[in-house]
């Protein structure tokens, strides 16, 4: 039973009793989701995020403008938002080893958006997303890959 104010997370394997953190302003946590916020322009934050991603040892292997995605498509849509997919190959190969399933998972995605005046860089979680393969053994790379995602939203974000 949870106490009053808290709720239990839903998420197999992944233990939590609150649903959000706030760290100041810029910083935001919750059970799925981590978002930073950013002073800086979407062009401004995706230029440091692709720099502190090759200074971290990951590779970005696609990005995506859904703006100008689905502008193709015929679907009118006038926010910027570019997705980044990020891939620490090393990380990757441990987790693929452990289990081929977690490949629907990956690579990690980094999105980059303005909302509320502010750019917003936003990634779920790698430690829930590993927590829905019931793959404790996967606990600690999930850990890694997180905190790095972390240190890299924080630097692109100048916070």
């Amino acid at each position: 039973m949870s106490q009053p104010g808290t709720r239990k997370c839903r998420v197999p394997g992944f233990r939590s009793k609150v649903s959000s953190y706030q760290f100041g302003k810029f910083y935001k946590i919750n059970i799925m989701l981590i978002k930073i916020s950013s002073g800086k322009s979407v062009t401004e934050v995706a230029a440091a995020l692709q720099s502190s991603v090759v200074a971290n040892h990951f590779a970005v292997m696609q990005v995506h403008n859904l703006q100008e995605t689905m502008i193709k498509k015929g679907v009118e849509f006038d926010r910027q938002c570019l997705i980044f997919e990020v891939c620490q190959p090393q990380q990757a190969k441990k987790v693929l080893d452990a289990n081929m399933s977690v490949s629907t998972a990956l690579p990690c995605r980094i999105s980059v958006y303005q909302e509320g005046g502010e750019t917003v860089l936003a990634t779920l979680k790698p430690t829930a997303l590993l927590a829905m393969f019931n793959t404790p053994e996967l606990a600690a790379v999930a850990r890694e890959v997180e905190d790095s995602m972390v240190k890299m939203m924080r630097e692109a974000a100048g916070a």
